[in-house]
């Protein structure tokens, strides 16, 4: 005998095992507990989210011992150092909004976890925690006692987390083969055949008929059921309502026409509508699976790092080239790509990429260092542990401690729509019915149902996504990655535009650099070799790649200073290069030129002059943009190239000069208290604080890793001339979003003045749904490619003039 549902669960309760606690009805001690945890933690609002949203906890003694082998832990965590581990667990039980809540807020449940985040569709809890208060074991205990259990599995943990779910295709293939018999069976009917044998066993046909429907009504459109049912008990109406009553409407009324003898009923369009409208979902699904995939394994940055070949040499290779066993170049503030064992004696490696906390952690040699950690200080050397996985570097930029808090606008407006489109489309369908009853009982029934069919948003749910989506695989085709699809929205909001110079509109030429001052020795240009081995700054791998390859020293302390200069001693000697004010040198002439001066033991010697080269196309970019956006030249040079910048760019350019990292963020800060909407283009080192203020930050990419997770894309410096082209094609990917809004909004419009004036069939409703999506999507598809070609920046003989610095 049942009394009731658990309070917890939500399952149906035996009178002999219920337990009352807090005037409430539990099914077992499990979700007793459960609720007792919540209430001492003040977490009772979880239950807001949804009536009766949990599971039920499951017995687990001694089932996660094996989480007390260190060895097995360590091959399960992602990330792994003295006071901060990560770890990403599959979570089957996911489901709802209320999941997505408490997983998040495990740290009010546990002390020593630091931030737990859900990734929704991939049902994965991407756990930060303190190995010193708390361990994975009693994480997933106390997962398990809330009723989370994760799917641990030691042979396959990988393949664990890529659970194939194909209860979609079983149902499909189902609603199919009802679908295609009852047609078949229903010949008869429709060409109203009056042969005795047939007249004889129409009857028979007809409950056969009934019988063949039952697997699609009740297995194959389950998930309406389900879906519908859970969004009532919430509180919030969703579209999977219309469709679950359609549903119902049409079986019930199909029966009651055979019982009766008035007809055989709807169950070919029933099954039809089932049918369809499972293929419009599994056409969204692999449009998402699809996408997916091209963000994951299809969109690497362009980014590349040092690798040390067996003469000692060294070249910059990508990212996704390094194999296990490379030894690899880690400079000053540079990404570290793979896991690695650290091989020079010791190392500072900032984890803020990772974890959020830019406190640095001191490494040894021999102990292992993980990717997204940033090197602090002198150069390193590592070896490759594991080949770099893309879709972790992916995973750390889209880190929600980079996240820039931004208004979704196209977000907002499909739940706008959602919100207010169920209740209308309801009333609608209701009011059809209550005016046709009175007319034409069958007539009613159809219009009712084909209201509900006819008028699925699915297409228009549809449209930002894929829009968006499919404009990320453009821009990646052309070498311009974003971190993610909300960047699209904002660069459109976009009306002022700031660059950097030196490494931004200008570009490494080794033979525009010049030394002036006391020739420097062998041993100076060892010292000054080896400093500049171990710094990311532009002017510094330019001048390391113009000086001869020296003997390779080890300094024993190394300091750069960002946007002035480096610091090194080795026992050999001091060094000391930058800028004149870093060095104290201010002995410039009146020509003022970009210079890096040098500074050994002591005792000034001398500056390396750089010619600057600017990139090609810099002129016609710049007048481009000038008719569109506010454009300005924010640099931490001298203003030695004022004459020549003014005489190339448009007149309306901004140029401000001798400004400091930080300087640079207060003028970008100013701009948008002014109302601007900025974009920021740096190199994505000293600029990192630039970037990261700005609306919009994009970070240009040569041949050097200094990824930033302050920038949200990385643009390939050869593709600096069609920023022109990314921010009209933002603007059309925007553009084809409203006009795809429209489009659906006007499909929706037409089928229901058809269906609620009674001339659109149950069955042609349920095959026109389907196909309206396959055209929202196919729209924005076309029009984004349209956009593509058609936005190209016209390509003229453009030859800039040799720059010199003399003017």
């Amino acid at each position: 005998m049942n009394t009731g549902n658990c309070f917890h669960c939500g399952l149906e309760i035996n009178k002999k095992e219920e337990i009352i606690y807090d005037e409430k009805s539990f099914c077992c001690n499990g979700c007793k507990t459960v609720y007792e945890i919540f209430s001492q933690n003040d977490l009772s609002c979880y239950y807001d989210f949804q009536a009766s949203p949990g599971a039920t906890p499951l017995d687990i003694k001694g089932k996660y011992d094996f989480l007390d082998n260190e060895d097995i832990v360590s091959k399960l965590l992602e990330f792994q150092e003295d006071t901060t581990h990560i770890v990403s667990l599959y979570i089957p039980h996911i489901h709802c909004s209320s999941c997505i809540w408490i997983l998040e807020n495990l740290q009010k449940l546990q002390s020593g976890i630091i931030t737990s985040q859900v990734n929704f569709p991939e049902k994965k809890v991407r756990i930060t925690f303190n190995p010193e208060e708390t361990s994975l074991k009693k994480i997933v205990e106390l997962l398990c006692s809330i009723g989370y259990e994760p799917y641990i599995s030691l042979d396959n943990f990988d393949e664990g987390k890529k659970v194939i779910d194909r209860s979609l295709i079983y149902k499909i293939g189902v609603a199919f083969f009802c679908f295609g018999n009852i047609m078949l069976l229903s010949f008869p009917e429709y060409f109203e055949v009056e042969e005795y044998w047939i007249n004889e066993y129409r009857g028979f046909f007809r409950w056969l008929i009934f019988a063949i429907s039952l697997p699609a009504f009740f297995y194959s459109a389950s998930g309406y059921y389900v879906s519908a049912y859970k969004s009532i008990k919430s509180g919030m109406l969703n579209i999977d309502i219309p469709i679950a009553l359609g549903i119902v409407v049409m079986f019930i009324r199909s029966t009651v026409d055979i019982v009766f003898d008035y007809g055989q009923g709807f169950f070919d369009s029933m099954t039809g509508l089932i049918f369809f409208m499972l293929l419009g979902k599994l056409f969204q699904k692999k449009t998402y699976d699809f996408l997916s995939f091209e963000r994951d394994y299809k969109s690497y940055f362009p980014i590349a790092i040092t690798k040390i070949l067996a003469d000692g040499s060294e070249t910059s290779v990508q990212v996704y080239d390094i194999q296990k066993g490379d030894r690899l170049l880690i400079r000053n503030q540079e990404l570290i790509p793979v896991d690695g064992i650290l091989i020079s004696e010791k190392a500072s490696i900032d984890y803020s990429f990772v974890t959020g906390e830019a406190v640095a952690i001191e490494k040894k040699s021999g102990d292992k260092i993980f990717a997204g950690g940033k090197q602090v200080g002198k150069v390193i050397e590592m070896e490759v542990l594991f080949s770099v996985s893309q879709s972790y570097l992916t995973q750390l930029w889209s880190n929600d401690v980079f996240q820039k808090k931004i208004d979704i606008k196209h977000k907002t407006i499909t739940d706008k729509i959602s919100r207010y489109f169920t209740p209308a489309l309801l009333g609608l369908a209701i009011i059809s019915f209550l005016y046709w009853i009175f007319i034409d009982t069958n007539t009613a029934f159809n219009v009712f149902t084909a209201i509900l069919i006819v008028a699925c948003p699915c297409a228009l749910a549809l449209t930002a996504p894929f829009t968006l989506g499919n404009v990320l695989r453009i821009l990646g085709k052309r070498k311009f990655y974003l971190k993610n699809a909300i960047v699209i929205e904002q660069l459109a909001k976009v009306d002022s535009i700031v660059f950097d110079k030196t490494g931004t509109i200008t570009t490494n030429k080794k033979t525009s650099i010049t030394y002036e001052g006391t020739p420097l020795t062998d041993f100076d240009l060892k010292l000054l070799n080896n400093a500049l081995r171990g710094s990311n700054h532009p002017l510094s791998r330019r001048l390391y790649d113009f000086i001869p390859k020296q003997i390779k020293l080890t300094p024993t302390h190394f300091e750069e200073v960002i946007g002035k200069g480096i610091n090194a001693t080795f026992e050999e000697g001091t060094i000391k290069l930058g800028s004149s004010q870093f060095l104290e040198h201010m002995s410039e002439n009146t020509h003022k030129k970009t210079k890096v001066h040098v500074e050994i033991n002591g005792i000034y010697k001398g500056s390396y002059v750089f010619n600057n080269q600017y990139r090609e196309g810099l002129e016609q970019l710049f007048l481009q943009l000038s008719k569109k956006y506010n454009l300005i030249i924010l640099s931490g040079d001298n203003d030695g190239e004022r004459k020549i910048l003014e005489k190339m760019l448009p007149s309306t350019t901004k140029l401000v000069f001798n400004q400091k990292p930080e300087q640079k963020l207060e003028y970008i800060e100013e701009l948008q208290k002014q109302g601007k909407n900025v974009m920021m283009i740096g190199d994505g080192l000293n600029d990192a604080g630039a970037l990261a203020q700005s609306n919009i930050g994009i970070s240009i990419s040569e041949n050097v890793n200094v990824f930033s997770p302050a920038c949200d894309g990385i643009l390939d410096a050869s593709q600096f001339q069609k920023i022109g082209f990314f921010m009209q094609y933002s603007k059309n990917a925007m553009k084809t979003i409203y006009m795809s809004f429209a489009l659906s909004l006007a499909y929706n419009i037409v089928g229901l003045t058809y269906a609620v004036s009674g001339n659109l069939s149950p069955l042609v409703a349920a095959i026109i749904m389907p196909l309206s999506t396959i055209t929202i999507v196919s729209f924005v598809t076309i029009m984004t490619n349209v956009y593509a070609r058609n936005s190209q920046p016209v390509t003229r003989n453009f030859q800039p003039a040799t720059k010199n610095n003399t003017a």
